[in-house]
């Protein structure tokens, strides 16, 4: 009888206690890290988006020097400024683009982020090549 009670007596305490150091069923021990907006991918892509942005505006000077004009109606105002209203109008459209990627992240759209990305990195570079083909 002494035999059952000290049985019975440590499972209940053993349990009392397990249930005290059992971690709480909404916590994953093995889920991954949390996606840092400023990994490698994003740095490089901001670099290649960067590079496009102040190729498009070197192209896009040059083209209004040698006679043509912006096909952008919202960039237009800026562009015709000069240097400086296409410094400015380039920097609000690189904010924009990196502030848009930014929300995805911030927002745990991690894939739409990614493609937005590339996206925008496409759409500057057809930009980039139609200022350039159409100067040539």
């Amino acid at each position: 009888m002494k035999a059952l009670l000290a049985i019975v007596l440590l499972t209940v305490t053993a349990s009392a206690f397990g249930q005290n150091f059992a971690a709480p069923s909404s916590v994953f021990p093995d889920a991954p890290s949390q996606h840092h907006f400023w990994n490698f991918e994003t740095k490089v892509n901001t670099g290649i988006l960067a590079g496009l942005v102040a190729s498009d505006a070197f192209s896009t000077q040059r083209g209004l020097n040698n006679g043509y004009r912006e096909a952008n109606p919202i960039m237009r105002p800026f562009v015709t400024r000069g240097i400086a209203g296409q410094a400015a109008g380039s920097a609000l459209g690189f904010g924009a683009a990196l502030g848009t990627v930014y929300i995805l992240h911030k927002t745990n759209h991690h894939k739409a982020e990614r493609i937005a990305m590339r996206l925008m990195i496409g759409v500057q570079s057809a930009v980039v090549a139609n200022n350039y083909f159409t100067m040539r």
